[in-house]
């Protein structure tokens, strides 16, 4: 699955508190505070929600596979 940074760039002073509460759910509490989280449907509703606070960047997916080493 996908994953895409999240970052809160905009103060939620003055803002509504379902903004509030939508940043504090994703788990930003500082300003320019990022997170990392797989971009479910539910994550990209909350985005959405408080997409003018936020800063989005979608990261690249990197795939860890394991290596079998012979001796």
């Amino acid at each position: 699955m996908k994953k895409i940074r999240v970052t809160l760039i905009k103060s939620v002073i003055d803002r509504p508190e379902t903004a509030k509460r939508t940043v504090a759910a994703l788990g930003l509490k500082k300003m320019n505070a990022s997170v990392e989280v797989e971009a479910t449907p539910q994550i990209l509703g909350m985005v959405r929600r408080a997409g003018h606070l936020l800063k989005v960047e979608e990261l690249e997916s990197v795939a860890t596979e394991a290596v079998e080493v012979s001796a």
